[in-house]
C-alpha cells in the first residue's frame, strides 16, 4: 500500500490546508465500512468492484477537507448528523447526476403525444378536475422535472387554469440548489426540441447555459428528500422513479416501492428506467408498457 502527501488549495478560500495523506485504494476493509455506511445512510449498495471508484471519490473529500486518510474520513462521517453539509457532498461526490432534458425519447413521446391529450380530453368531459399532480423522484439537477413541465405547457394551452404541480427531489442539497437555479446546459438541452427552446427557454448571461422561463418554474418546486423516508405529500397523478433503484439493495429498493405506493393515487401511473429491476414488485401494477405501470383502482 503506497502513501503519498500533497498540498492542496481548496477552489472556495484560497488557502493552503495542510498536507493530506493519500493512500491510494481504500483496504477491503476500509471499503466494507463504507459501503455499511453509505448503504445505511441511502440504501444505496457498494458493490466490491467500485473499489477504485470509491476511492477515487472520496479522495476529493480528503483534499477539500484536509483529513489525512480514507479511515479517519470515515470516522468523520460516522459522526456527523445526516443534514451536516459535509455528509451532502460525499453523497454529491458518490451517486452520479448524468442526465439531460427529454433523456429516454420514447418516454416523453408517451408523455405528450398520448397522456396529456388524454388528460385534456377527460378534463373537457368532466371526467377530472383541471388538476395535474407529478413527482420526479431522485430529480438530480431537475432535468426531468424541468421536462415534464415543457410537455405540459406545449400540451395544454391554457395550462394557466390548471392546478399543476411537480414536485421534484433529491437526497443531494447541492442538486437540489442546482436544480432551483433552472440552468441547463448546451449537453443537457442537446435533445430539447427547437420550438420548445424558443418557447420555454432563454440564453444565460453565460452564452452556452440556457434558463428555464417562469412559464416552466412556476409549476415546479424542488425538495430534499430521501427515498427510504415517506413523503408527506397527496398523492400524485405520474410518479418518474428513473435510473436509481439499480443501486439499491433489494430490501432497500422494497422499502423505497413501498413508500411510493402511496404516493400513487389509484389509477395513477409509475414511469420507471429500462433497467431499474422492480418487475417483482410491481406484479399487482397493470403493466401497460415495460417502463409504464399503472396501480389498480380499488
Amino acid at each position: 500500500m503506497t502513501l503519498t502527501e500533497t498540498s492542496v488549495m481548496p477552489a472556495e478560500t484560497g488557502v493552503p490546508v495542510v498536507p493530506v495523506r493519500q493512500l491510494s485504494e481504500v483496504t477491503d476493509a476500509e471499503l466494507a465500512r463504507y459501503a455499511k455506511l453509505i448503504y445505511r445512510r441511502t440504501g444505496i449498495r457498494v458493490p466490491p468492484q467500485k473499489k477504485t471508484l470509491l476511492s477515487n471519490r472520496v479522495r476529493r473529500r480528503l483534499r477539500e477537507t484536509g483529513i489525512q486518510s480514507f479511515a479517519a474520513y470515515h470516522d468523520h462521517l460516522k459522526q456527523l448528523r445526516p443534514n451536516d453539509p459535509e455528509w451532502d457532498a460525499f453523497l454529491q461526490e458518490i451517486t452520479t447526476h448524468e442526465t439531460y432534458l427529454f433523456r429516454d425519447e420514447g418516454q416523453w413521446e408517451w408523455f405528450r403525444r398520448s397522456y396529456m391529450p388524454q388528460v385534456a380530453a377527460e378534463a373537457r368531459s368532466g371526467r377530472r378536475q383541471r388538476s395535474l399532480r407529478i413527482w420526479s423522484a431522485a430529480c438530480s439537477t431537475g432535468d426531468e422535472a424541468h421536462t415534464a413541465a415543457c410537455c405540459i405547457a406545449a400540451s395544454l394551452p391554457n395550462h394557466g387554469q390548471w392546478q399543476i404541480r411537480i414536485v421534484g427531489t433529491d437526497i443531494g442539497s447541492g442538486a437540489v440548489e442546482q436544480a432551483k437555479a433552472a440552468l441547463f446546459g448546451e449537453r443537457a438541452m442537446k435533445l430539447v426540441p427547437a420550438s420548445y427552446r424558443k418557447s420555454y427557454f432563454g440564453k444565460a448571461k453565460d452564452a452556452d447555459v440556457w434558463q428555464a422561463r417562469p412559464v416552466l418554474t412556476e409549476m415546479i418546486t424542488f425538495r430534499q428528500h430521501n427515498l427510504l423516508d415517506p413523503l408527506r405529500e397527496r398523492p400524485f397523478d405520474v410518479v418518474f422513479l428513473k435510473n436509481v433503484l439499480i443501486y439499491f439493495a433489494p430490501e432497500s429498493k422494497q422499502q423505497v416501492m413501498e413508500n411510493l405506493r402511496s404516493m400513487i393515487r389509484p389509477g395513477g401511473l409509475l414511469v420507471s428506467g429500462p433497467a431499474e429491476g422492480i418487475a417483482d414488485l410491481v406484479k399487482d401494477y397493470v403493466r401497460l408498457q415495460t417502463w409504464l405501470h399503472q396501480r389498480p383502482l380499488p
